[in-house]
């Protein structure tokens, strides 16, 4: 009777396994290496061929047999059955290992027995085949995963990009090189085995699954799953990064239920390897619909809260976003209520967030990277309340991220600099080597030598854990220097902008503006009339960023009256091709210190390729610091939204 079932199912499902000795023909593997693993338990699910072709024509696809009852392979299937069902199988099966896939060489209708029953996992004496290293994707998973398999014996996961396994480490709290124990061990495959059943679980519904088989095989089986899958390794990562490794074995299963059901949406996004979707200019949300942008009578009053990382005295961040918040309240006087927080941190984030939520707020602004995840958190637990957070290249569905491209402005100060540094040499102070910043460092450069082909920028960084001397610059006779952005009410320091000293006063050439409010009005008015949902990304995997530049009004340049007049007019050129959209600071051929970054003089650099870009132009003299080399504050900047992949927190 199982047999004739096993057998019904095998002929609907049709197909044969995978051939591993055609893989690596077809691969052109001629020789490859071969290590012993042993004895190791290797997931049902992970099997998926045979050694050789003749001993698949029996099967179909996942396992199945295919061949008449009356013929001598259905009766030793049917007589494992019999074993399995009154004493086991319990003899170890003997298969090839190939990129984490396992090739059966003796013991096919053990493996067809014990999947049809559903087993999850079944002894072996495996083989590793090694293929030649590479640089597809494909092949730099595998050889992470090899380094991973070495120290956990884990072999029951997948991911689909690169990096993956060492983030695992990371997030299951070992460090980089760290041995797991058998109590990790069994630890994990507990904590993955009961994710993986529970995210299945969310497709059930819409997945018509084959008898006496896993969810995963029906799912990895079919048509719809291969157009548009999320694999559960990717969706655990994600769901541990977000909730912690250790809430798998705190929670319950109707927990992990509830905030799988509550994140679904956030595992979309995973389906691409490019899943932010940028918003360059608040005109692509009006074109959307010009009927929308009267505010209707009748609307309700909101109730806005903005969350700071330090005061609005004494952080010219803060300031320069409460001054958007004044804008927002001055301009929507009897439509808006605002109100604000101070000295948020990571260990308090998710008060302040409850906080404003429990106040009713209708919109959250938080004004800092570090605030992300539990920026998406409150989002998903509270799905009535929009929360946008200020950050850059960062992709989910339930929040929305903002950023400003200050590479415009300063280009344009790079420009001033140039024109004005008459040795040539110009000083640089950043503050984070973070996503956006080093564009504005190398747009900054480019403008620079633009004007001025030997200038040349001496970067500095002024979190570094032992920060740039206050002689630095007069000790290497620069004069002209762009300091921090701007300054907060309670920081006496004139030392920001583009700047000159000047005797004994301090001589501001010009400052870029980050005006927040344009931004924040343009969020309440979407928000009032209607159109917020019409900027909803249709695509359900990506995420929506706004990064709106000079064109929008949200950043810009002040400049000195004391400027050459020469100099201002052509500022005010420049700033009018760009926010015309006819020039681009990062168009054109660029050399980077390591050599050529773009040879083209017809193109310009993607969005995305200048929101990460990590390396620096060839007039400046500097390096972008590590983590290590940051202080605190910047390390846990860095660890979110760092420019070096491995700086970069899981």
């Amino acid at each position: 009777m199982n047999y004739e079932k096993a057998c019904h199912l095998g002929k609907k499902e049709g197909g044969s396994p995978a051939v591993l000795d055609t893989i690596l023909e077809e691969r052109h593997i001629t020789a490859p290496a071969e290590v012993s693993l042993g004895l190791v338990s290797i997931p049902v699910d992970r099997i998926v061929g045979t050694k050789s072709k003749g001993r698949s024509q029996s099967f179909s696809k996942s396992f199945y047999p295919v061949l008449k009852e009356n013929t001598e392979f259905a009766s030793k299937w049917i007589s494992l059955c019999n074993a399995h069902l009154n004493e086991g199988i319990r003899e170890p099966i003997k298969a090839y290992e190939f990129m984490n896939e396992f090739y059966v060489e003796e013991g096919n209708k053990r493996v067809s027995v014990l999947k049809y029953f559903g087993a999850v996992s079944i002894p072996a004496n495996v083989i590793r085949i090694i293929p030649p290293q590479s640089d597809d994707k494909e092949t730099r998973i595998y050889y992470e995963f090899m380094d991973f398999y070495s120290l956990s014996e884990i072999n029951d996961i997948w991911f689909s990009r690169p990096g993956s396994f060492a983030r695992l480490q990371r997030l299951v709290g070992k460090m980089p090189n760290e041995p797991w124990s058998n109590e990790d061990r069994k630890t994990f495959h507990s904590s993955y085995a009961l994710f993986q059943k529970a995210f299945e679980a969310l497709d059930e519904k819409k997945t018509s699954l084959i008898p006496g088989t896993t969810v995963l095989n029906s799912l990895e089986n079919s048509a719809e799953k291969k157009k548009s899958s999320v694999l559960p390794g990717d969706a655990f990562l994600y769901y541990i990064d977000l909730y912690g490794y250790d809430s798998l074995q705190t929670d319950s299963a109707a927990e992990l239920k509830k905030k799988l059901k509550k994140t679904r949406d956030e595992f979309q996004l995973l389906q691409s390897d490019q899943s932010v979707a940028l918003q360059m200019d608040p005109g692509e949300s009006k074109k959307k619909n010009l009927l929308l942008r009267l505010i209707p009578a009748g609307t309700k009053k909101l109730r806005v809260c903005f969350i700071y990382a330090r005061t609005v005295y004494t952080s010219s961040w803060s300031y320069a976003h409460d001054l958007g918040r004044a804008h927002l309240q001055q301009a929507f006087s009897d439509q808006v209520t605002t109100s604000y927080y101070e000295n948020g941190t990571l260990e308090n984030i998710a008060g302040l967030l409850q906080k404003a939520i429990d106040a009713g707020n209708d919109l959250i602004f938080t004004t800092s990277p570090i605030f992300l995840k539990e920026s998406l958190k409150a989002a998903i637990d509270h799905p009535e309340v929009k929360i946008l957070n200020c950050s850059l290249n960062t992709s989910h569905k339930h929040i929305r991220t903002y950023y400003a491209r200050m590479h415009e402005a300063k280009f344009l100060m790079g420009a001033i600099a140039g024109a004005m540094a008459e040795n040539d040499k110009i000083g640089y102070v950043a503050d984070y080597p973070i996503y956006g910043n080093i564009a504005s460092i190398n747009a900054f450069a480019l403008g620079a030598q633009m004007v001025n082909p030997r200038a040349t920028v001496y970067l500095e960084w002024s979190r570094r854990t032992h920060p740039v001397k206050k002689t630095f610059f007069a000790d290497h006779d620069i004069s002209v220097i762009s300091g921090k952005d701007s300054t907060a009410p309670g920081m006496y320091d004139q030392q920001f902008g583009l700047y000159c000293p000047d005797g004994d006063s301090i001589w501001n050439m010009a400052m870029p503006v980050w005006n927040w409010g344009r931004f924040y009005e343009q969020m309440i008015r979407n928000v009032m009339n209607g159109s917020w949902k019409l900027d909803d990304e249709k695509d359900t995997t990506k995420g929506l960023n706004y990064w709106w530049g000079m064109s929008s009004g949200i950043v810009d340049v002040i400049c000195s009256h004391r400027l050459p007049i020469g100099t201002s007019r052509l500022i005010a050129l420049l700033k009018e091709t760009i926010c015309r959209g006819d020039f681009n600071p990062f168009s054109g051929i660029m050399y980077s210190q390591n050599g050529v970054v773009k040879g083209q003089s017809s193109d310009a650099l993607t969005s995305e390729e200048i929101i990460t870009m990590d390396w620096l132009a060839q007039n400046i003299v500097g390096s972008i610091p590590s983590k290590d080399d940051l202080d605190e504050p910047a390390r846990d900047l860095a660890a979110v939204q760092g420019v070096k992949e491995e700086d970069r927190l899981p």
